[in-house]
Parts: C-alpha cells; sequence; structure tokens
C-alpha cells in the first residue's frame, strides 16, 4: 500500500471584496497564518493564492475564498486549525464570512505527492453534502484512516 496524506477543502463566501475595509484585519493576517501553516508539523502543500482564479470557475462564485491542502494526517491538521495560533483568526471568521448552509470543509485520503486540484474539492465537498461523513469525504467529527478509504466505494 503506498502512503496515502490527508487532503483538505474549505470555502469561505466573504462579506465584501477583499480590498473593502471589512477584510482589511483578515487581509493584514493572511500571510502570517499562511506562514504558520508552512512551519506546522505535519504540513506537506497548500493552494497559492496565484492558482486560485480557477477556483471562481470550478465552484462558479467568485464571493468564495477557497482553501486546499495537504497534510500527513488529520491529526497534525487538527492541531494545527485548533492548537496554533490559527485560531485566534478562526475565532474571528463572523466579522468577515457569512455563515453558509451547506457544509464547508472536506477531508480525503490522496497518495503521496499529489496535489488536488479545484475540480478534487468541489467533488468532495458535492459528496460530504450529499452523503454526509463517509470515507470518501469526511470531517473532523469523523476520524476515517487512510485504510478505510482505501476499502470504500462511492456511491457516484
Amino acid at each position: 500500500m503506498s502512503e496515502l496524506h490527508l487532503a483538505q477543502v474549505n470555502i469561505a463566501k466573504r462579506l465584501a471584496p477583499m480590498d473593502d475595509p471589512i477584510m482589511q484585519d483578515f487581509v493584514n493576517n493572511l500571510d502570517r497564518i499562511n506562514a504558520l501553516a508552512d512551519e506546522s508539523e505535519g504540513f506537506v502543500w497548500r493552494l497559492k493564492d496565484e492558482d486560485k482564479d480557477l477556483g471562481t470557475q470550478v465552484f462558479q462564485d467568485n464571493e468564495l475564498l477557497i482553501n486546499i491542502s495537504v497534510w500527513e494526517n488529520l491529526e497534525t491538521l487538527f492541531n494545527y486549525t485548533y492548537k496554533s495560533g490559527h485560531i485566534e483568526v478562526f475565532k474571528r471568521k463572523k466579522e468577515w464570512f457569512s455563515k453558509m448552509k451547506m457544509i464547508h470543509m472536506a477531508f480525503w485520503y490522496i497518495p503521496k505527492g499529489y496535489e488536488p486540484t479545484f475540480q478534487d474539492a468541489k467533488n468532495r465537498l458535492d459528496y460530504l453534502n450529499k452523503h454526509g461523513d463517509t470515507p470518501y469525504a469526511f470531517s473532523f467529527k469523523s476520524k476515517f484512516t487512510p485504510s478505510d478509504s482505501l476499502n470504500y466505494k462511492p456511491l457516484l
């Protein structure tokens, strides 16, 4: 069995354009939060800003901010999300983003070295919203393992 890593996508609908004063504090924290992720234990890869225009086409919404990253495992992603300086910005999300009715974060396992695409991310979010947590697409509520994902046949 080849080694698998954990991919994650999270989307957020911004309250205003990125250059609006409402978004200023969020924008001012982006470089710091991205650097924190880059230096975190278990971090493998993240989508860079220059690649994000394609996301608008795939998700068909230019108000969405789309974050895709890859981690060694669920534990290291959890630690970055909830046990690092990221939590300070995360707690303030209501200042910058509207509440979404759909599930806006999904995880799935990928082969080591693979960089997930916007289409991969959209497919997993759509699947999670339709079918709930499965080894194909899940949230922090479920602790599926790489082995679980290898044995699961998604309902496509």
